[in-house]
């Protein structure tokens, strides 16, 4: 049986997450844990977060997480979710500047004040609500994904890979900024696909039956 480990920091809509792979890949044993050996071991591990990026280190480090996380990353499917994506990075302007995991190169950079370019309307901050991804070529988990089809968003702070290679996926507020990163066994979304209604189960399902 597959396992799929959700990692508990204390941080995300854990059980969301959870009943979305369920229904999606209903033969998995789907498991919140923050035990260091069932991340490890299991066959896929998802990384979700939301709140404060300088949280999110913290409860890590708290838990003695940082090193299972960038282990997991670099060794077995992973799916990153909202704040998981940019901890994944190196640095995040959040906080007055905090220090991320470091997995991939890049920075996690404010919105600041956004105007609509058509229209010059101030756009509100933080981005909610539902928004287009722009598939930046083909991936498996875009797999059944029509092209820009809708997630749904919540974030003040958007991804600023430093290699534009990993960027997979693109979304237009005010401009355009990266919603999707990927490289080898890895793969994390800006949105909540747990939120996301049909378009984002595809995505949950793609990871689960994912084997790069």
């Amino acid at each position: 049986m597959t396992s799929i480990a959700i990692i508990d920091y204390g941080m995300g809509n854990l059980r969301s997450v959870a009943k979305a792979l369920e229904h999606v890949a209903p033969t998995a044993r789907v498991c919140i844990t923050q035990d260091r050996h069932d991340i490890l071991h299991a066959d896929r591990v998802v990384f979700p977060g939301q709140g404060s990026i300088r949280d999110c280190m913290r409860e890590l480090a708290r838990w003695d997480l940082i090193d299972v996380v960038r282990a997991a990353a670099c060794s077995k499917p992973f799916l990153g979710l909202c704040l998981g994506p940019q901890a994944l990075l190196d640095f995040s302007e959040e906080n007055g500047g905090t220090p991320c995991l470091g997995v991939l190169p890049g920075r996690v950079v404010w919105f600041g004040e956004l105007h609509d370019p058509d229209s010059a309307e101030r756009l509100k901050v933080p981005h909610m609500g539902w928004n287009q991804v722009h598939q930046l070529g083909a991936h498996p988990l875009w797999s059944g994904i029509a092209q820009d089809s809708r997630f749904y968003f919540v974030h003040s702070y958007y991804l600023q890979p430093a290699d534009p290679a990993l960027a997979a996926g693109q979304t237009r507020y005010g401009f355009s900024f990266t919603s999707a990163i990927a490289r080898d066994n890895l793969f994390a979304v800006q949105f909540h696909p747990e939120k996301s209604a049909a378009a984002g189960l595809r995505l949950l399902a793609n990871f689960a039956g994912w084997n790069p």
